[in-house]
């Protein structure tokens, strides 16, 4: 009997709805990712007046930006991975970019989910309100600042094998990007920090973000941190597929 090998948008389809449905049994997870730029928003509306609502909605999307890509994604791929998942699946006729991409497409809707959750709390109770170009330049930016916190997590994950070292180092680097980000954003370490800070992964994705919620307003300086944040998805993303194994042996 002739074997039948599924249609690539088939597999790719089949994957999409597993992991989608995975996703929606985890939504007490869902929602802890969704709690930290919420509260960012809320809890800045003091500095509206001063810095600004691109900057309060700016921080607020990026915190939650990398709570997807380092502890959603990175975290489930290295406790599936451990699990044999991944071993099971490439043993099935499915190509391997087709797993990752499945997983990747459930971040970026995650991230999309982050980003509306931040401009509704910011609208009803901030009062910050955007242009609709502003709205749909901040959705691509998103996507770009996404792309790499989740080439971040990916780089973990290939770097490291264990799954429990994999959780508490991404947590480890999500604190030092809410603390050291946020408040070297307010220049509560110094210039020197600050400025270390602007052209970091976190300073860049905030960077584009603010930039995109104010169209008029893009400049060089958005438009290299626009460059930066390109840069360090290319790097991260080469060394987590490098490094990255499809078992834990």
């Amino acid at each position: 009997m002739e074997t039948v090998i599924p249609k690539t948008s088939v597999v790719l389809s089949t994957l999409l709805r597993a992991d989608f449905t995975t996703q929606w049994r985890n939504r007490r997870a869902v929602l802890l990712t969704l709690i930290v730029p919420v509260i960012i928003v809320i809890s800045w509306k003091v500095f509206i007046a001063t810095l600004g609502g691109p900057f309060v909605l700016s921080n607020s999307i990026t915190i939650g930006i990398f709570a997807s890509g380092l502890m959603g994604y990175s975290n489930t791929v290295a406790r599936d991975r451990d699990k044999g998942i991944f071993q099971r699946l490439r043993v099935a006729p499915v190509p391997s970019w087709a797993i990752m991409a499945s997983r990747l497409m459930v971040q970026l809707a995650m991230i999309l989910l982050i980003t509306t959750a931040v401009f509704i709390v910011g609208l009803d109770y901030d009062g910050i309100t955007l242009t609709p170009a502003a709205y749909v330049l901040t959705y691509f930016t998103a996507i770009i600042g996404g792309s790499v916190s989740l080439a971040l997590g990916q780089m973990i994950v290939g770097w490291i094998k264990n799954p429990e070292t994999v959780n508490s180092t991404t947590r480890l680097v999500y604190l030092a990007f809410i603390i050291i980000g946020m408040f070297g954003e307010l220049n509560q370490f110094g210039e020197a920090v600050h400025n270390a800070v602007q052209w970091s992964p976190y300073g860049t994705v905030k960077t584009i973000l603010a930039a995109g919620m104010e169209p008029d307003k893009w400049n060089n300086n958005a438009s290299i941190a626009l460059l930066a944040t390109i840069l360090y998805t290319i790097v991260f993303a080469t060394l987590g597929i490098k490094w990255f194994k499809w078992n834990t042996k």
